[in-house]
């Protein structure tokens, strides 16, 4: 069974990741941001979102953990910071429902979401530049960077929030993102 850990970032959605990932039959652990690196067994990474960039914990060595991560709000925000791409203000604010222009109908996280769908996000901060080796899967009318991928490295970025019910297509999210996971999981003893 493939094993998931989501990183609690003390967003206030972070709990509905784990459940969504449980719901859908995976082994998943919600672990605080300041567990060690070593401490994290597991066949892939959830970033949660959460609301302050200065409380993100260990997050940015759980990038080099060589397993799949999925960054959802802030944890999409810290890759690109963390990474070299450039995070900033958004000009919208708070949450909205809006309307995602999906750009790369071969992504494998949100590719099957093509031409659109209709998420919930929050735009408070947000990717302004990718990160070098990552490709901008998504746009919307209120932000330019909804969503980014690096397949070379299966690190993958969304501004929305797919674990809530306001996402037409989060669970869809989850499924192709699981579906990473399994493809790159070492055999469990």
């Amino acid at each position: 069974m493939t094993s998931i850990a989501v990183i609690d970032n003390h967003g206030q959605f972070t709990h509905l990741e784990q459940r969504a990932l449980r719901d859908m039959g995976v082994d998943v652990e919600l672990v605080d941001n300041t567990t060690p690196p070593a401490e994290i067994d597991a066949d892939g990474i959830v970033l949660s979102g959460g609301p302050d960039m200065d409380d993100i914990g260990n997050c940015p060595d759980y990038l080099d953990l060589d397993v799949p991560v999925l960054g959802i709000c802030l944890g999409m925000q810290l890759i690109a910071a963390e990474l070299g791409g450039r995070v900033g203000s958004g000009e919208y604010g708070g949450y909205a429902d809006v309307t995602v222009e999906v750009l790369d109908e071969d992504d494998p996280l949100i590719g099957s979401l093509y031409p659109e769908t209709r998420v919930w996000a929050s735009h408070a901060d947000e990717v302004k530049e990718v990160p070098d080796g990552f490709e901008r899967t998504a746009t919307s009318d209120v932000c330019g960077v909804e969503a980014m991928s690096d397949t070379d490295a299966d690190i993958y970025g969304v501004q929305w929030h797919p674990e809530v019910a306001h996402t037409e297509e989060g669970e869809a999210v989850f499924e192709n993102f699981l579906a990473v996971c399994d493809r790159n999981a070492a055999p469990r003893q």
